[in-house]
């Protein structure tokens, strides 16, 4: 079913935004074309959903190794992993921003259709199109600042530059449409068919809804805790999730190219499968608290060139032996060639089929590799983990911080096996785990962001990692220093608003802008960063 919804919605452009006049005229001549009174909006649901989760480069050349959750020797990684102005940087900045407002596009079209068709008899796609929506806008502000959110996607009513908001606005705007959006949920309504992460369960949607709601409350932390405080309060009392098995993720499908992992099909390029590793800050920190989760998501590759290159040939996930790729280096025979690190642990294979990066850890082909992989949104542990901080902070959950703690650990273990039964850990050890580290009572929003941290990134979710690190400050990374770097050295905390808005949208740019102290660079903080 899944696949004949994903490829009905890749196919059903009537509506999308490079459509024009011209389908305006066959619609005038041929009374079988697809239109508005017959097009079923199901179909844009799912292209919007995929739209949005398929994030690929949008995640991997940023925020995964600004974040130091992956580390890359490779050329246009230098983008994240060195803060370097690297290969096509200006695209890059701008997959975010144009991914976002694609899937927003179909959203509103599958909107606009089932209200044309008859808003009671699409109750329900409507309302999780309007989740979906607050979740992008999010995602899309809390990447570059000021961004279009009241005006956005009205090209077909004219407007074509739309205004950007102040993110100041957009917050408290994205948590009452929420509410709204969750109250027209209707258990008794036609499931929405199209849904990819819940087959139209609005039981399900229901959790998700609340469990956006803390996200988008604890955002705020620093900047209105008042209002994170009683949206916070209000979603925990209403329900969210309660296990692993109500995250929100959309499944890859290998049927098609466009609709299989595009973070897979990344790092199956040739250059990123031989490169790209996982960071030594994320596996010094594993080893270090001696976390099950290790073995799980890192295996050593077979010895030498041939067989690093080999995609189908699975390395060694012995704890034991996994060894992070440092941030900030590269294969150029220069200073900083990481083989000039006193720490180097040499190449793999023999004269002739060298591995350079050979005894450095990549993601477990069996695990996060794989073309039907999932693409995590939003997660139970993740949830846990906010309502934690959310406790330790005097607030009320439901639950004290504690316990909330203890759920999202045992809850960030459980969920590696909706990747792959190859990841599942034994719930006898996870109970362990968990009963040997609780929180603490000395610093426990470092430990809860740290934790937030880690499952962030071993669920491929580095886009919310990267937010959620700006916000917190935990995990304390030190940044790296790298000839060339464009941000004095520092972490990148936000993205460069697309260049094509400069000509496009010169006032709203403009407008967006002047929110930014330190104007449109990687170093610049949005308002809620502070």
């Amino acid at each position: 079913m899944r696949k004949s919804i994903i490829y009905a919605a890749l196919t059903a452009t009537l509506f999308s935004t490079s459509c024009s006049e011209k389908y305006l005229d066959e619609i005038n001549t041929n009374p079988n074309a697809a239109s508005a009174a017959n097009l079923n909006p199901n179909y844009l649901l799912a292209d919007g959903q995929l739209t949005f989760a398929n994030t690929g480069y949008g995640e991997l050349l940023y925020p995964a190794t600004a974040i130091q959750g992956l580390a890359s020797t490779f050329s246009y990684y230098g983008n994240g992993d060195k803060y370097t102005n690297s290969g096509g940087f200006i695209g890059y900045q701008a997959l975010i921003f144009n991914q976002g407002y694609t899937a927003l596009s179909r959203l509103q079209q599958a909107i606009t259709v089932a209200n044309t068709q008859g808003a009671s008899r699409y109750a329900n796609t409507i309302a999780i199109s309007n989740i979906m929506r607050i979740m992008i806008f999010q995602r899309i502000t809390d990447t570059y600042g000021d961004i279009p959110f009241s005006q956005a996607v009205q090209a077909t009513q004219g407007v074509t530059t739309p205004a950007y908001d102040k993110q100041q606005d957009i917050y408290p705007a994205m948590l009452t449409q929420l509410e709204t959006a969750i109250g027209t949920l209707n258990s008794s309504g036609a499931k929405a068919t199209g849904d990819l992460l819940y087959g139209g369960d609005v039981t399900q949607w229901k959790k998700l809804g609340y469990s956006l709601m803390v996200r988008i409350a604890m955002r705020m932390t620093k900047v209105n805790p008042t209002l994170a405080r009683t949206y916070t309060e209000k979603a925990a009392a209403a329900g969210t999730m309660t296990s692993y098995t109500d995250n929100a993720l959309v499944r890859g499908d290998i049927a098609f190219g466009d609709t299989q992992n595009a973070t897979t099909n990344a790092l199956l390029t040739t250059d990123d499968f031989r490169e790209v590793k996982w960071s030594k800050t994320l596996i010094d920190y594993l080893r270090n608290t001696s976390d099950p989760r290790l073995g799980a998501i890192a295996e050593i590759p077979q010895a030498g060139a041939k067989n690093n290159a080999d995609q189908s040939l699975v390395g060694n996930n012995d704890p034991s032996v996994q060894r992070g790729l440092p941030n900030g280096y590269d294969l150029t025979k220069g200073t900083y060639d990481i083989t000039t690190r006193s720490d180097y642990p040499g190449p793999t294979g023999n004269t002739g089929d060298l591995a350079p990066l050979g005894n450095y850890s990549r993601p477990r082909l069996s695990v996060y590799i794989q073309r039907s992989a999932p693409n995590f949104l939003l997660t139970y542990a993740g949830t846990e983990f906010l309502l934690a901080e959310a406790a330790s902070r005097g607030w009320s959950v439901g639950a004290n911080a504690a316990t909330h703690y203890a759920n999202g650990l045992r809850g960030a273990m459980q969920e590696l096996s909706q990747f792959s039964s190859a990841a599942t850990i034994s719930s006898t050890t996870i109970d362990a785990f968990v009963s040997a580290n609780p929180l603490g009572a000395s610093n426990p929003l470092k430990q809860i962001n740290e934790q937030y941290w880690l499952e962030t990134t071993t669920t491929f979710n580095f886009i919310e990692a990267w937010f959620n690190w700006r916000r917190s400050g935990y995990p304390e990374l030190v940044a790296v220093t790298y000839p060339g770097n464009v941000t004095n050295g520092t972490i990148p905390r936000r993205l460069p608003y697309p260049s094509t808005e400069i000509t496009n949208n010169p006032a709203g740019y403009q407008s967006g802008v002047a929110s930014l102290s330190g104007g449109d660079v990687l170093t610049s903080r949005v308002w809620w960063d502070k």
